[in-house]
């Protein structure tokens, strides 16, 4: 299993951010990641595209992604650059999806409670700890199991299941 330590400024958002907002439904017709990207958060954040930098984080209350299956809300996230969100709690659906394609994501409330809009934030994703290196602080998240893991560190599921079948 892969070990790598992600570091980036956080986007801070709040409760019940849901898929609309993440993606609005009008540009999902397409899951291409460069196309979805340039909207993601337009709706609730219209500055976020152009402010996002390779490696940012998200950080959110609870409940994050709440609202539709769509698969294209995680997909403009990453597409956009973000290395993982932290949350209070995720909707299930969009939890999974992340999941399947490739998305670092956290639950912890903690964490969420000591993070600021810009701080910079260390995650390593694979033992859960969460690092603010702004103010200071240091929490811990369930890490993902093993298997679960290897699917985020293929970059996702079709990358996992491409790797399998080349072993």
């Amino acid at each position: 299993m892969e070990s790598k330590v992600l570091r980036g400024h956080v986007f801070r958002y709040g409760d019940s951010i849901d898929t609309d907002g993440i993606i609005p439904a009008r540009y999902c017709t397409n899951y291409h990641p460069e196309d979805l990207a340039p909207h993601c958060l337009e709706d609730v954040d219209a500055t976020f595209s152009k402010r996002v930098k390779p490696g940012d984080i998200i950080a959110a209350g609870n409940n994050f992604g709440c609202g539709s299956s769509r698969e294209n809300a995680p997909i403009a996230i990453k597409g956009a650059g973000v290395s993982c969100v932290i949350a209070s709690s995720f909707a299930r659906i969009f939890f999974r999806n992340s999941i399947n394609i490739g998305l670092p994501i956290l639950i912890a409330p903690d964490a969420v409670d000591g993070i600021n809009e810009g701080d910079e934030v260390e995650v390593d994703p694979s033992s859960g700890t969460i690092k603010n290196l702004t103010r200071g602080g240091s929490w811990q998240a369930a890490p993902f199991p093993e298997e679960v893991q290897e699917i985020i560190d293929a970059g996702g599921l079709v990358g996992y299941v491409r790797k399998r079948l080349a072993e």
